[in-house]
C-alpha cells in the first residue's frame, strides 16, 4: 500500500565557507554602519555568518516591529505515530524540528534538537520509529536518520558523501527504499535496507536520471519507481527486487505522473495529465486499461494518499490556488466532498494506520499553518495545533483578492493583490514565484502582511505564463525560446498597476527568488524606466553559467525546462536574454541576497551580477549567509534579511 515518502535531497558541499567569508571581507572588524558609507566604494564586511555590503545600520524600531512577524509560529502535519499521537514540524528556536503532540490542543514535545532544520518525518508502519533527514548549512546534502521513539536513539542509515532521496517504508516496517547518488552524477541508484541496520543496505538498481521509489507491493517483492524528466514528462517502472527486472508502465507515452500505488490486483493507482489539461487520479490495469476517476473535474489533483486497505483515496484539488479535500472510493469510482474547511489550502494528507482518519496541514492567507485531521466516515474535523501570531492580532491580517489582468497576447493572467488600508496611492511590490513551474497560492506569508500592514505597500503576486495550476498548456508557454514571454507578463502587470488609482506606478519594486530572481533581473532590464528597484534572492543571472555550475543531478532536469546551453541556437538565445550580459541596462537600485552553500543556483550567480551592476554606478546592496543554501531557513538569518529588505524598501521608495 502507499506509504508516505520522506523527501531527502543533497548536493556537494562548497568547501571552506567560513574561510572564504573571511577572505572576501575587506574590513575585518567593521560594523554595519561602516559598510554603508555613501560617498566611497562599498566595503564588504562580516557579522557572524553573514556577509554584507552597503547595508546600513538597522534601527531598533525596525527590528522590534519585524520581530513580531518573524515570531509567527506555524505547524505542519507530518505523520501519525500509531497510538493516537501525531508528529509535526515547528520551530521553538532558530530552526524547525520534529515534535510530538499526544492529543488535540496538547503540549508539543520536541524530539529532535539540531542547529539545522528538520522538517520531515515518516513513521514506520509498525510504529516505534520514524525516519527524518537533515543537511548542513542548506547544502541539501541530506543524510537519513532513524529515530527510536522508545529510547530516543538516532541511527544514521545513509552513506556519508552521497545524496539521498525519497526513503519509503515497506509494509513490514523493516525495510525502506530510497534514491541515492554521488556529487556530479545525474543518475540515482535505488537503495534498499533496514534503517536500524545500516550494514543491510544494498543497491537494488543502478538507475538512470532522477528516479526514486513511490510504493512497495504488499509482499515487499516489488517497488514502483518514478523517474522525473520535466514537469511535462515522467515515467513509471516496476522493479522486481528478486530478479532485478525493470518494467516500464505504458512506454512511449509523454505524460506526467505524480506518485503511485501498487494495488492488490496488480493495477497501479496514480495521478497523471494523460489526455487532459489537468492532473487526474487514474487506475492503470495490468492489461493497460485506463480508468480516469476525476476527468470531469475542471481542476487538477495536487496531493493524494491511499488508505491502508487500498479502498479509499483522500486527495486535494488545486482550485485556482486554493486546496480543497475530496474522497474517492477506488472500486466504485465514486467521488465525494471531504470536510468543509475555511477558505485556504489543505496539503500533506496522511491516513492513520487504521484508515479511519486523515491528517493534513491547513493554512490560509490570514492564518498560519496548523495540523488538522478529519474522520473519514463523519467528516468531523479536529484541530490539533493553533499557530501563534507573534502577538499580532490576526483580525488585522489582509485577505488577498484574486484578479486577472490582460497581456499583449490577449490572455488573462491570474494574480493576487494584498491592498493596504487607506486610500493610497500605495507603492507596490511585485512578488514573483520561482520554479519556474511554481504557483503563487494564497497561503500565509508574514512578509506580505508586514509589507502591507506596516509599510503601507501593496503586494501583487502574479502567476505569469509558465506557472503550474492552470493546465499543462499554460505551464509550457515559457519553455525554450519563449522564455521572455513570462517577463512580458510583468510588463502587462505594470500596465494594469498604472491604471489603478490606489496604486503608485512610479514606486514599483520587483521581488523574487530563484527563477523569480531571474525574473527580477530581466524585468529591471526590460522595464528599467518603470521600476524603482529590485530584490533578487538566489536568482539566476546567466542561464549558461547557471547550467554549467548547478549540481550535476539538476543540470539535465533544468535543461528540459530552459533549453540546452550546448545547442548553438539555445546558447545564442541565452546570450540574448542574459541579465549578466545586459546588466548595463539595469539603472535602478538592486539588492542581491544569496546563500553561500546553494547547490541549485550557485553563489557565483549572485556575485557576478552584483559586480556587473556596480560597474554601472548603480546602488547595489548585498547579503550572503555562509550557513544557508537556496533561501534562508534559520530564523536569525531570515530576520537579518527582512530587516535589510525593510531598509532597502524605505530608502528606494523615499527617493523622488
Amino acid at each position: 500500500m502507499k506509504r508516505r515518502s520522506l523527501r531527502l535531497v543533497s548536493i556537494a558541499v562548497l568547501a571552506a565557507a567560513l574561510a572564504a567569508c573571511a577572505q572576501t571581507a575587506t574590513a575585518p572588524a567593521a560594523t554595519l554602519t561602516e559598510a554603508a558609507a555613501p560617498t566611497v566604494a562599498a566595503e564588504r564586511v562580516t557579522r557572524g555568518n553573514l556577509v554584507l555590503e552597503s547595508i546600513p545600520e538597522i534601527p531598533a524600531a525596525v527590528s522590534e516591529r519585524l520581530s513580531a512577524y518573524e515570531n509567527v509560529r506555524s505547524h505542519g502535519f507530518l505523520d501519525w505515530t500509531g497510538d493516537g499521537s501525531i508528529l509535526i514540524t515547528t520551530r521553538f528556536g532558530d530552526t524547525n524540528q520534529i515534535h510530538e503532540v499526544k492529543a488535540p490542543g496538547g503540549a508539543r514535545r520536541q524530539l529532535t534538537f539540531f542547529n539545522e532544520t528538520v522538517s520531515n518525518a515518516a513513521m514506520s508502519p509498525k510504529g516505534g520509529a520514524f525516519l527524518f533527514a537533515r543537511d548542513k548549512g542548506g547544502d541539501e546534502y541530506y543524510q537519513g536518520y532513524r529515530f527510536d521513539l522508545q529510547t530516543g536513539t538516532i541511527t544514521g542509515f545513509t552513506e556519508p558523501g552521497t545524496r539521498n532521496g525519497s526513503p519509503l517504508w515497506a509494509d513490514d516496517g523493516q525495510l525502506a527504499a530510497w534514491a541515492r547518488t554521488n556529487p556530479g552524477d545525474p543518475n540515482n541508484d535505488i537503495i534498499v535496507g533496514n534503517p536500524a541496520d545500516p550494514a543491510s543496505v544494498r543497491v537494488a538498481l543502478e538507475g538512470e536520471g532522477a528516479i526514486g521509489p513511490v510504493d512497495w507491493s504488499d509482499d515487499g517483492s516489488k517497488l514502483l519507481l518514478q523517474r522525473y524528466i520535466s514537469i511535462a514528462e515522467s515515467r513509471l517502472f516496476v522493479l522486481d527486487l528478486t530478479s532485478g527486472e525493470l518494467t516500464q508502465i505504458n512506454p512511449g507515452e509523454t505524460v506526467s505522473y505524480s506518485g503511485g500505488a501498487l494495488l492488490a490486483d496488480g493495477s497501479i493507482l496514480t495521478a497523471t495529465d494523460k489526455d487532459s489539461e489537468f492532473t487526474n487520479l487514474v487506475r492503470i490495469a495490468p492489461d493497460g486499461t485506463f480508468t480516469n476517476y476525476t476527468g470531469d473535474i475542471d481542476w487538477g489533483v495536487s496531493d493524494w494518499t491511499l488508505s491502508p486497505d487500498g479502498n479509499t483515496v483522500a486527495f486535494t484539488l488545486n482550485e485556482g490556488g486554493l486546496g480543497t479535500i475530496h474522497l474517492l472510493e477506488v472500486e466504485s469510482g465514486h467521488v465525494r466532498p471531504g470536510p468543509t474547511l475555511p477558505v485556504g489550502i489543505a496539503s500533506s494528507l496522511v491516513f492513520s494506520r487504521s484508515g479511519s482518519h486523515v491528517g493534513f496541514t491547513f493554512n490560509a492567507a490570514t492564518s498560519p499553518a496548523d495540523a488538522w485531521s478529519f474522520d473519514v466516515a463523519t467528516l468531523n474535523l479536529t484541530r490539533w495545533t493553533e499557530a501563534e501570531t507573534g502577538g499580532l492580532n490576526p483580525d488585522a491580517f489582509i485577505e488577498p483578492v484574486l484578479f486577472d489582468y490582460p497581456n499583449a497576447d490577449g490572455m488573462d493572467i491570474p494574480a493576487f493583490i494584498y491592498r493596504p488600508k487607506g486610500e493610497g496611492p500605495h507603492p507596490v511590490i511585485i512578488s514573483i514565484h520561482g520554479g519556474p513551474e511554481g504557483q503563487s497560492r494564497p497561503g500565509f506569508a508574514s512578509s506580505y502582511q508586514y509589507w502591507a500592514n506596516e509599510l503601507g505597500i501593496a503586494v501583487v503576486v502574479p502567476n505569469v505564463r509558465g506557472s503550474s495550476g492552470y493546465g499543462k498548456t499554460y505551464v509550457s508557454l515559457d519553455n525554450g525560446l519563449n522564455r521572455k514571454k513570462s517577463v512580458e507578463d510583468i510588463g502587462a502587470l505594470l500596465d494594469w498597476i498604472e491604471a489603478q488609482p490606489d496604486l503608485n506606478s512610479d514606486k514599483v519594486i520587483v521581488h523574487g527568488g530563484s527563477y523569480g530572481g531571474y525574473m527580477v533581473l530581466a524585468s529591471m532590464i526590460d522595464y528599467a524606466d518603470r521600476l524603482a528597484g529590485g530584490i533578487d534572492i538566489v536568482g539566476i543571472s546567466d542561464f549558461k553559467t547557471f547550467l554549467e555550475n548547478t549540481e550535476g543531478y539538476r543540470a539535465d532536469l533544468r535543461r528540459a525546462e530552459y533549453g540546452d546551453e550546448r545547442d548553438p541556437v539555445i546558447a545564442a538565445f541565452f546570450d540574448e536574454i542574459s541579465p549578466l550580459k545586459n546588466a548595463s541596462k539595469i539603472t535602478k537600485p538592486l539588492f542581491v541576497i544569496q546563500g553561500y552553500n546553494d547547490p541549485r543556483v550557485p553563489y557565483t550567480e549572485a556575485e557576478q551580477i552584483l559586480e556587473a551592476v556596480k560597474a554601472n554606478g548603480v546602488k547595489a546592496w548585498f547579503l550572503m549567509a555562509m550557513d544557508e543554501g537556496h533561501g534562508f531557513r534559520k530564523k536569525s538569518n531570515r530576520e537579518a534579511q527582512r530587516e535589510a529588505e525593510t531598509m532597502f524598501l524605505q530608502e528606494v521608495l523615499a527617493e523622488e
